[in-house]
């Protein structure tokens, strides 16, 4: 099967990112996903808000299932995590665009979070080895 460029592309910087890229590239999945979902909630598109919402739940799940339960953070995460899928689920089954909103809202901040931790772990190795 002959793939895209895009999809070469795409292949190869999933193979060739970090951990923390690999997650924020999940968020960004998530979000997109969560704001097509909202879209189709805005639009009485129900199939088109049930199938991107669930996408995003889907990608959130993932997250809950990769946490290193090992730090006290995680046990915070975890729990932003559980009831930002919480608030997917309630948006999905009311068809209510503020719950789907709130829970765009937590995925971008989290997003912002692991893009600065990202930057200052990159800054801190680069300084140990320069």
């Amino acid at each position: 099967m002959i793939k895209s460029p895009y999809e070469k592309y795409r292949q190869s910087s999933v193979q060739t990112s970090t951990p923390a890229q690999l997650v924020i590239m999940l968020y960004d999945g998530a979000i997109r996903f969560a704001k097509i979902g909202l879209e189709g909630l805005n639009s009485q598109d129900i199939e088109k808000a049930n199938l991107h919402l669930g996408k995003a739940q889907t990608i959130i799940s993932e997250l809950m299932s990769t946490l290193d339960q090992s730090f006290d953070v995680s046990k915070n995460l975890f729990a932003l995590y559980e009831y930002t899928n919480y608030l997917l689920i309630e948006a999905n089954i009311r068809k209510n665009p503020e719950k789907a909103e709130e829970a765009i809202g937590y995925l971008t901040e989290l997003r912002e979070t692991w893009v600065q931790a990202s930057k200052l772990a990159s800054a801190q190795t680069e300084s140990a080895h320069g």
